[in-house]
């Protein structure tokens, strides 16, 4: 059994955390000491693994949440489950990555037009795109 700090220090977070994941119903204490304390077995800490795993490939609380569903219940879900979550994600993390692109692009030629230089900002072409061409920086960032 672990106490919450044993069990945090164990997967490498902060007591914080640990409580972040129990208030979302992500997680729950096995069990309480008799003085109260927070108690977690090993299922639990393998419970906490995964969730910091799907965190850190990007899952929202409510993917983990789902995902745990799925995982509880393994024998009721398919596994065209499990890939649907991860296609929609990889999905929404494409339209993201296309996104940041079209703002490397404009930004990258706002740069590329200013000189940079320590004169006053009244003849700045980056200011006067902004300003002048809204339109077409607008038009450059919607999806």
């Amino acid at each position: 059994m672990y106490r919450i700090g044993e069990l945090a220090k164990a997967c490498d977070i902060n007591n914080d955390t640990l409580r972040f994941y129990e208030k979302n119903d992500l997680l729950s204490p096995s069990s309480r000491s008799e003085s109260g304390y927070r108690l977690y077995t090993e299922k639990d800490k393998k419970t906490l693994q995964f969730i910091l795993r799907a965190k850190n490939v990007g899952f929202t609380l409510a993917e983990i949440r789902e995902l745990l569903s799925i995982e509880v219940n393994k024998a009721d879900n398919a596994c065209a489950d499990v890939k649907e979550l991860v296609d929609t994600k990889l999905s929404a993390v494409e339209r993201k990555l296309a996104e940041l692109t079209r703002f490397q692009t404009s930004l990258k030629r706002l740069s590329d037009a200013c000189c940079g230089g320590e004169e006053s900002a009244e003849h700045c072409t980056i200011l006067e795109a902004l300003e002048s061409d809204t339109e077409k920086v607008r038009h450059e960032h919607s999806p």
